[in-house]
């Protein structure tokens, strides 16, 4: 990897208890927003965070097979290609691995607190700026980045028993190395992105995999493949090869746009190649039925998987569509008409991550005393996916309506970055001391993002999916091109906001 701009280096910043910016978070979006942040001039930053190294959820889910669902060459920075990629879609650790000389190269590991958690933020509305409460200590901040993902907090659900298994219990994203699973007999819980990678290396390891399930996927094709040694050499040469695959790669996935949108025809096509790939690997009709969804092609994330089917198939492996009534010492036990008792050793639940009720929803507080949860009250919301109102100087990485369910994520993330340091630039220059989106534009935007989703397959698709609130409204997709949200954080609008001169602030 060859980084396009100087790279960052110099001493571990200096220690004070007051900085410029404070990020949340050293993962993509935490390390990616901290580069832009150094390159564009403003070094009076910190970046917290909560574990020993950098990576966030490449860091945390090292369950076997993980690995991205996102083309290599997307899923990274456009300021730091990597020409050298083994394969079309990069294992876990090989995208840790990216993350950690990024971090390195870019001068950023000087300026990170490692073992440091976030405990609580509050604005201090006198002084205008973050007084906040760390496991390290205090620290006050003009400026606060969340950029710790929407993939960080683990979703265990709470079946009725489980306290009294007697067994391993784990989520994916917490996976226990210690344990042999040879000749085990495992539980798993769910059937989404992470379960579809771990369960085949499940099959060949454990005596019996039983498969909990409550909503099948809609699977497509993988199409992985290694990437040439020489192919890897020539991109390293010719780094505008590399670049035309990165075109390809996002165009191609732009073109699915339309069908996600509304347009059936797109989503009919889709629907045919992942009943197709359904039949050609699974014969049995009652297991191909039980696999087969009930709601639209694209109202889930579609997954692409090459050996999950396969697996189903085999003699150790059984999958169980009836809900889960109860967890017993040793066993796990179905509900309905013709419940079942099914014993396992082991229960490993690849049920996903808290995104539209994250944990850090209760410890950050406004202008108005209230927590950002109390404000989303009625579902999460943001300006452009960044800011809030009542919450002056917050800026969230891949915040409310910027996940994406057709390409990469880091585009969104550097979209926002280009917002975040033209804002701290324009409040540089004019002695701006905060920053606090008005209520009224705010709500009119959201409006529009909701009106632009209704005829989304994400809203009327006829699914239950992580994309939704508890009120159904989807609050995590943007709806449309990606390149339409990089036009519009392109450059900071300030007319958007209530700005507050530096020279009204009372003195820290």
């Amino acid at each position: 990897m060859t980084p396009n701009s100087t790279r960052t280096t110099g001493p571990r910043r200096a220690e004070t208890n007051h900085v410029g910016v404070l990020i949340v978070g050293a993962g993509f979006s935490g390390l990616g927003t901290a580069i832009g942040l150094l390159q564009s001039g403003f070094d009076d930053l910190l970046v917290i965070e909560r574990d020993a190294e950098v990576g966030g959820t490449w860091r945390d889910n090292v369950y076997p097979g993980c690995a991205c669902d996102v083309p290599s060459r997307l899923y990274s920075y456009s300021f730091a290609q990597k020409p050298d990629w083994s394969r079309r879609f990069a294992p876990q650790q090989e995208i840790l691995d990216y993350l950690n000389d990024c971090a390195d190269d870019f001068g950023v590991r000087r300026h990170i607190d490692f073992d440091r958690a976030l405990e609580r933020a509050d604005w201090d509305t006198e002084r205008q700026l973050w007084q906040v409460q760390t496991s390290a200590g205090p620290l006050i901040a003009n400026v606060l980045i969340m950029a710790q993902g929407p993939l960080s907090e683990p979703v265990v659900p709470r079946l009725s028993g489980l306290e009294s298994f007697g067994g391993p219990v784990f989520h994916s994203a917490r996976w226990n190395h210690q344990l042999d699973l040879a000749g085990l007999r495992v539980g798993v819980v769910g059937t989404g992105a992470s379960a579809v990678q771990f369960i085949p290396h499940l099959q060949r390891q454990a005596a019996q995999v039983t498969v909990f399930q409550r909503t099948p996927s809609w699977i497509t094709p993988r199409r992985d493949r290694a990437i040439p040694a020489w192919r890897q050499r020539l991109n390293g040469l010719l780094p505008v090869l590399d670049r035309i695959s990165r075109a390809w790669e996002y165009w191609l996935r732009e073109l699915s746009v339309p069908g996600l949108m509304g347009n059936k025809t797109w989503l009919e096509i889709g629907r045919r190649e992942a009943q197709e790939h359904l039949r050609k690997q699974v014969s049995d009709p009652i297991l191909r039925a039980a696999l087969t969804p009930d709601y639209d092609f694209g109202c889930k994330r579609v997954l692409l998987s090459d050996d999950y089917y396969p697996a189903l198939t085999q003699p150790n492996v059984s999958i169980v569509t009836q809900p889960i009534d109860r967890v017993e010492p040793g066993r796990v036990v179905t509900n309905g008409a013709n419940a079942e008792i099914h014993d396992v050793d082991v229960l490993i639940f690849g049920t996903g991550f808290h995104v539209t009720d994250s944990p850090f929803q209760r410890i950050v507080f406004g202008t108005d005393k209230r927590s950002l949860e109390e404000a989303w009250r009625d579902g999460q919301q943001a300006y452009k996916g960044t800011t809030v109102s009542g919450f002056p100087n917050l800026f969230l990485m891949a915040g409310p309506n910027t996940g994406v369910g057709h390409t990469s994520l880091i585009y969104m993330i550097e979209s926002q970055i280009a917002y975040l340091i033209s804002c701290l630039t324009m409040m540089r220059s004019q002695g701006v001391a905060a920053v606090d989106v008005r209520v009224g534009v705010q709500a009119a935007y959201n409006a529009g993002l909701q009106q632009s989703l209704e005829p989304s397959v994400w809203a009327s698709g006829g699914c239950v999916s992580w994309y939704q609130d508890h009120r159904g409204n989807v609050t995590t997709i943007w709806p449309g091109h990606t390149w339409r949200y990089r036009r519009e954080t392109a450059a900071f609008d300030p007319q958007a906001y209530e700005l507050i001169r530096a020279d009204a602030v009372t003195p820290v």
